[in-house]
């Protein structure tokens, strides 16, 4: 049976129910928002004259509610536009609309009794057939749908997201004792094609499988920290990107949270659990008694593990529960791992290390290993899922299972026995059957040990994905020491950089016009594209920076010849070129994908030319890119300045989109050429889809553009007005003036006299003159080198 759903309601405006009404509306579907009626006025409606009849006063909790959400940062909302797309409404006036809708959420309080009132009113009105989910974190989805008839048990599930809706990935899918398998089919997919997430079906078990695991992980952590002696600072530098999880580590995430929702969880698992054999790890430790006492929550309440005092931040000592000031914390260990690049190769490192910080990962490592054994099949009776859930929701870049292997099964055994555990006997059971690893590739798929079968089986869903890690090697075409060059099938080819953080340098640079020129002989088409963390964070600015300390000046230019002529290369290839950018696309990887036949970019690509930062323009064709669609954009008898002005101010303010869908408003996308994916699991697959599809269309190598109307003098005039103002208002440095003037120059076509068509050549040859006279400049090159020693951008 084919579901299509076109509109969802949501029951419950707080920051969860908020955050999913506005994830629905990212992807494009009409989405009704309900709360419940306030029962007194406040003390404005108060001074309007108001009573509780009025409609203001009726919608006033769901419309609050969904400002503060649209204010908060990060947004829950791609754009802010997509708001139009959530009517608000109450639930006693509107709970009757909900039958014309497809899908109803409930995301009311954390109570049985009130969720149950609630599924009694929307039984009343939805129509048969249509979809009813709970987003409860625990409750039991058996309780909630007792005494509901038979239809809406069947069309009844939990669908637990993970805050924020919008970018953790994790959609656990819990189904209730009826519900029917169509059902948990279709919501699997929906979650995986049509938002974006990672699907897993949970058990109906407490905290299901993502809080289960997580919390065990953070509970255990608080009761080592005290054990070890160890201080805040050094279990979040232990818990961090040095093994693939997120900055915020363990104490700050916690803190951004909030310790009451922790506490929360950890209670009911205590409760609701007293057969699991970590039961008591579940039991709070006297210093979170204590700060739930003192209502230390976190952010919410100004202070938790951290505390902001005016621009200080101080960390909580839990001996004496008084703050002081942040310690750096440094471990020997930590200081080997530092050549290596990928998290999952350091694990083998940090286990065996000698001092503070290889003890902490033994100790963590054995009980989490032991625990995530003993969940299967109580929690799930496959271990992907777990490690899914964990990746999903936690965001940790590996899951338990995945690092138990990097450390290699039989000697993380060891290890465990050691420090006092040991794993579930079908561990064991999988070593002698044969199998040494719970996860093999094969042929380009991943398959994981399926514990009924004591054999290796394809872990399902990944027919729509294309998994660089997995053909990495096996489908290697080419390499260098920047890149590497893999065939995708079907006669397309994927460049992956491998270079830090994915900058460009000479390396790169050489391997995409590799990968044209093999495209161009032997395959249909191209894909630039990667599954790291970000697409690029730009051109290597340390290779640029020596050059101009060193005044090679004939090098550099040369230098900056070879990136506009490979960026034009791009464009002007004999096969199509599919970029497919995604988290950071900054400076040169966005100026890359301004050179695409098409973009296909994931929904959260942050998109900027950013080089004012470092003190110079874009010097590899992005100047010239937006001065050309500026000109594509001007019609008979407008004010052609006011579209040349919006593109230079998107460079000169370094403006940084904060999703795919701003970068069109920006002129960094473009509608009608470029799309989103909302799945960044899926991007490399749709992309090479899409190169395929301009292939088979008859691909045609454009021709040079030569007709780019450019103002001359008339735009150049107004930029200066423009920027010396600035200047007066003290907005800008001195400095920030000389680039801006060294933009508006490139962008007006030089000081022609009279409006005038030119070539691309033309503003690629002053636009690099530009970019090099501002590599001269001393205020430039301290910009440099302040982003290449402190990460971050100098005013001066």
């Amino acid at each position: 049976m084919k579901r299509l759903i076109k509109k969802v309601a949501v029951v419950g405006s707080g920051i969860m129910g908020s955050g999913i009404a506005c994830h629905f509306a990212n992807i494009g579907l009409e989405v009704l928002l309900l709360d419940i009626v306030p029962n007194a006025l406040n003390e404005i409606e108060e001074k309007k004259g108001l009573n509780l009849e009025s409609k203001i006063v009726r919608n006033r909790l769901v419309n609050e509610h969904l400002a503060n959400a649209l204010k908060s940062s990060p947004s829950p909302i791609y754009n802010q536009k997509f708001a139009s797309r959530i009517t608000t409404g109450n639930t006693t006036d509107d709970m009757a609309k909900i039958a014309n809708y497809d899908w109803i959420i409930e995301v009311v309080v954390e109570r049985l009794d009130i969720k149950k009132l609630v599924f009694e009113q929307i039984e009343k009105f939805r129509k048969p057939g249509t979809l009813v989910t709970s987003n409860t974190s625990g409750i039991p989805i058996k309780f909630m749908s007792e005494g509901r008839s038979e239809d809406f048990q069947k069309h009844f599930c939990g669908t637990h997201f993970f805050n924020p809706a919008r970018y953790l990935k994790l959609f656990e899918i819990i189904p209730g004792p009826q519900t029917s398998s169509e059902v948990l089919d279709f919501l699997t997919n929906y979650g995986s094609q049509f938002l974006g997430k990672t699907s897993v079906v949970a058990k109906d078990t407490p905290a299901f499988i993502g809080n289960r695991i997580g919390i065990f992980g953070i509970q255990s952590l608080f009761h080592l920290i005290t054990e070890m002696g160890l201080t805040i600072e050094e279990v979040d530098k232990l818990t961090g990107p040095v093994i693939g999880r997120p900055k915020s580590a363990t104490f700050r995430t916690v803190d951004v949270v909030g310790l009451d929702t922790l506490v929360h969880v950890a209670n009911g698992i205590y409760e609701n659990c007293p057969n699991d054999e970590a039961h008591e790890l579940f039991k709070l430790p006297t210093f979170i008694t204590k700060m739930m006492e003192n209502k230390w929550f976190g952010s919410k309440t100004g202070q938790g593990f951290y505390k902001k005092v005016d621009k200080d931040i101080l960390t909580l000592d839990l001996d004496t529960l008084e703050y002081r000031a942040v310690k750096k914390a440094s471990f020997a260990t930590l200081e080997l791992t530092k050549t290596i690049d990928k998290p999952i190769d350091r694990f083998k490192v940090l286990v065996k290390g000698k001092d503070k910080a290889g003890e902490f990962y033994r100790k963590s490592f054995s009980s989490m290993f032991a625990y995530v054994s003993n969940r299967i099949p109580e929690i799930s009776d496959e271990l992907y899922k777990i490690d899914d859930a964990m990746k999903a929701g936690f965001g940790w870049e590996n899951g338990p299972f995945e690092i138990w292997d990097a450390i290699g099964v039989e000697k993380a055994i060891a290890m465990m026995e050691s420090e006092g555990y040991k794993p579930a006997a079908w561990v064991t059971e999988m070593l002698t059957s044969g199998n040494s690893s719970f996860y093999e590739v094969k042929e380009g798929a991943t398959y994981f040990y399926n514990i009924p079968n004591k054999s290796q089986s394809k872990v399902p869903g990944q027919d729509s994905f294309i998994i660089l890690n997995n053909i990495r090697e096996t489908k290697k075409v080419w390499s260098n020491s920047g890149a590497i060059i893999q065939d995708l099938g079907d006669g397309i080819l994927n460049l992956e950089f491998q270079s830090k953080m994915n900058t460009i340098g000479g390396d790169v640079l050489a391997a995409i016009n590799k990968a044209i020129d093999l495209s161009e002989k032997e395959y249909q088409g191209l894909v630039i594209g990667n599954q790291a963390a970000n697409f690029s964070v730009g051109a290597n600015i340390g290779m640029i920076f020596m050059m101009a300390v060193e005044q090679e000046y004939d090098e550099l230019n040369m230098a900056i010849k070879m990136f506009q002529d490979t960026m034009m290369r791009v464009r002007y290839s004999g096969i199509p070129v599919i970029v497919a950018p995604h988290g950071m696309t900054f400076g040169g990887g966005c100026e890359m994908s301004l050179h695409a036949d098409k973009v296909v970019a994931a929904a959260e690509t942050y998109m900027g030319l950013v080089e004012f930062g470092v003190g110079v323009i874009p010097g590899g064709g992005g100047s010239k890119e937006l001065t050309l669609r500026a000109s594509d954009l001007f019609h008979k008898n407008d004010v052609e300045l006011n579209v040349l002005q919006e593109y230079f101010m998107t460079i000169a303010m370094a403006k940084v989109s904060t999703s795919a869908y701003e970068a069109f408003d920006t002129g960094l996308l473009q509608k009608g050429k470029d799309i989103v994916v909302v799945n960044k699991d899926r991007q490399i697959a749709e992309a090479k889809k899409h190169a395929l599809l301009l292939a088979e269309a008859g691909y045609t190598q454009p021709i040079q553009r030569k007709d780019v109307k450019v103002l001359g003098k008339q735009a150049l005039g107004m930029f200066l007005v423009g920027t010396n103002q600035m200047v007066a208002g003290k907005y800008i440095s001195e400095h920030d003036l000389k680039i801006a003037n060294k933009l508006a120059y490139v962008m007006a076509g030089g000081d022609l006299s009279e409006p005038t068509l030119v070539s691309e050549q033309y503003l690629l040859d002053i636009e690099r003159e530009a970019f090099l006279s501002l590599c001269t400049e001393r205020k430039t090159l301290e910009r440099i080198q302040f982003m290449l020693t402190k990460g971050k951008p100098l005013r001066n």
